[in-house]
């Protein structure tokens, strides 16, 4: 049945949500403070889902190729990662840079000056989307251009794509043309670290993607499987990380306590991964023969909205819905080519 793949989530979001109620009491101790923590946390949860549908995908298409050793290490330590690293240690990490303090003197600005601490978090978005939205627009045209690609979505845009991809590094110079193009139009005081951010995203994508090759290409045939598996584990945290990012730094902008947005948004991550394994034990992709490319669609999408933060602020809202737009019409097409798709998905959940 579907409905076990989200029991562990659904006892993590009551955990979460007793968790918030209680932060929501100690900052006021009030029952309208209780309630609005809540709400507040459950908004969170909700937009981190909707953000997060499309790298749920790219994440089962991933674990397709993983060893079983390595996929479980993705979802327990990649899930410590993705609560506590992301949600917790990269808001800190952003704050001591930008202010040049201790981690301790970071989480007591958090917990003690929240409007001080957001004030901070928000100051470093341009930078922070940069280096996200490049690294995600290296992994969307990396998917398109790719030259073994054979399956086509939409024929007329992505069989040129194709054949574009002979050209080394095609996706490097459409990144940087993005960036540049950016840059140009804000001012002289961000361009450099807005630049300097987005030159970083791209070289930590070739970094990832170059060692993940290495890793493959390295040993015998069951050292190079666990290799190329601890590959591919390195590059979905980053993955996931370059998801987090708009998240994480936007959600500043609904509240400013660090402690409710950890919980939201963790417990949007947990439902992320369980629709990561839902899709790969119940091989949706191989149903839906276009979801796949529609979560690289998002991808892009996202990733262009990043590079355009400077320029035009999209709230995160829109663009959760841009994604599932994209996604529900990759189901409507993948549905008219093979119309037991959905059949298939009902069958199993009757079981």
């Amino acid at each position: 049945m579907i409905r076990k793949y989200f029991i562990g989530s659904f006892i993590i979001t009551l955990i979460g949500l007793l968790g918030a109620a209680g932060v929501g009491w100690i900052y006021t101790h009030t029952l309208t403070g209780l309630l609005s923590a809540l709400m507040i946390a459950s908004i969170l949860a909700l937009l981190e889902i909707s953000l997060s549908f499309d790298n749920a995908i790219v994440n089962a298409v991933v674990l397709r190729d993983m060893t079983p050793v390595w996929r479980h290490r993705f979802l327990t330590w990649g899930m410590l990662i993705a609560v506590f690293g992301m949600r917790l240690v990269f808001p800190l990490l952003i704050v001591m840079v930008v202010a040049s303090i201790s981690p301790w003197e970071a989480l007591k600005m958090a917990a003690m000056f929240p409007d001080q601490y957001a004030g901070l978090m928000l100051k470093s978005h341009t930078e922070v989307s940069a280096f996200g939205g490049s690294f995600l627009m290296m992994v969307a045209l990396k998917f398109f251009y790719d030259i073994n690609k054979h399956e086509h979505w939409i024929p007329w845009l992505e069989k040129p794509a194709v054949l574009m991809g002979r050209i080394n590094a095609i996706e490097v110079g459409i990144t940087l043309f993005f960036l540049i193009i950016i840059s140009r139009t804000i001012s002289a005081d961000h361009q450099l670290t807005y630049i300097y951010a987005g030159i970083t995203g791209i070289l930590i994508f070739l970094a990832v993607d170059g060692l993940g090759n290495w890793l493959e290409q390295s040993g015998g045939p069951t050292k190079s499987a666990q290799r190329a598996s601890a590959g591919l584990f390195l590059y979905l945290e980053v993955l996931d990380a370059s998801f987090s990012f708009d998240g994480v730094v936007g959600a500043f902008a609904i509240t400013h306590n660090l402690f409710i947005i950890m919980i939201g948004l963790s417990i949007g991550a947990f439902f992320v991964r369980s629709l990561t394994i839902m899709f790969v034990e119940q091989q949706t992709l191989a149903r839906f023969l276009y979801l796949e490319h529609g979560a690289f669609y998002a991808i892009g999408a996202l990733a262009i909205i990043m590079i355009s933060d400077p320029v035009l602020h999209i709230p995160e809202w829109f663009t959760g819905v841009v994604g599932a737009g994209i996604i529900v019409l990759a189901v409507y097409w993948s549905l008219k080519k093979n119309p037991k798709g959905l059949s298939g998905t009902l069958k199993s959940e009757s079981h």
